[in-house]
């Protein structure tokens, strides 16, 4: 780790899944008692996760410093929306073209896989496999099967902030590599779990999100920090004044990081990091 002293930082961006959250899926005590101190301090500390709003909401509830200003925004979709919570509504946007949708879900039944789409609240697959169960599953929200997925997607164009593929890792990075090939610049694809493939809007990501969210409230971006672990926080990584990479998380993440933490989402490393260098 850098030598940092104390940091200035305005605004806080958390990945969920092995970054907040432990391996149980829960936030600590230890990280909301550190997480409210920040808010309290007027230290905007936003929710930045892959899941929809509806997902994120327990996690918000678990925080309780929604009622703050500084902590009214969640970013959902790894940076398609954002969502102000005191006003209750959608304050930023970005969906795939349908385009983009219907090439990509073509390309990976050709190679055996099924599809899912994310809109507001709701997830749609071409089938219901064990894999789109365990994606509903984590993301804490009802799926539903549309059987003419084609047609389906068709006529719901500009509806839906990203595409899920889901499958074993192996046949997961073979697939990846295809849909860049084809796609190219048409949208943005990664594994945001080693079986989770997704594709996003182009130009579109967390770190983009903050961005745009940082310029929205009026705050100085250099002074904005994220933590993440895995591959949908690359951008938010990169594009905000700090990046913290947890010590449990990707390599890739962590060399590109400017910080990497001592503890793991198991032992509260955001609230060692934040106490150590923050507060």
């Amino acid at each position: 780790m850098k030598n940092a002293g104390k940091l200035h930082v305005n605004l806080i961006a958390l990945d969920l899944d092995d970054t907040l959250l432990n391996d149980e899926r829960k936030i600590s005590d230890r990280n909301v008692e550190v997480l409210k101190r920040c808010a309290q301090r007027g230290i905007y500390v936003v929710l930045c996760s892959g899941r929809a709003e509806d997902g994120i909401k327990p996690f918000v509830s678990r925080l309780n410093i929604a009622a703050l200003e500084s902590g009214k925004y969640v970013i959902a979709i790894n940076g398609c929306s954002i969502f102000d919570m005191h006003k209750r509504i959608q304050i930023y946007k970005k969906t795939v073209s349908g385009e983009v949708l219907l090439e990509a879900h073509r390309i990976a039944v050709e190679e055996g896989f099924e599809t899912e789409v994310y809109s507001d609240g709701k997830v749609f697959y071409s089938k219901e496999t064990d894999w789109t169960l365990r994606d509903v599953r984590m993301c804490g929200l009802n799926g539903e099967e549309a059987p003419d997925f084609e047609k389906f997607l068709l006529e719901n164009q500009n509806s839906f902030f990203k595409m899920l593929i889901p499958g074993e890792p192996e046949k997961i990075q073979e697939l990846q590599k295809k849909l860049k090939a084809s796609l190219g610049e048409k949208a943005v694809i990664f594994t945001s779990k080693p079986y989770f493939l997704e594709i996003l809007p182009p130009d579109c990501g967390k770190g983009e999100a903050i961005e745009w969210l940082s310029s929205f409230i009026g705050i100085d971006h250099s002074t904005t920090l994220a933590f993440g672990d895995s591959m949908n926080d690359e951008s938010m990584i990169e594009k905000c004044g700090y990046g913290v990479a947890m010590v449990n998380g990707n390599e890739h993440i962590k060399n590109i990081a400017d910080f990497v933490t001592e503890k793991t989402n198991n032992d509260d490393g955001v609230a060692d990091f934040i106490e150590k260098y923050i507060l």
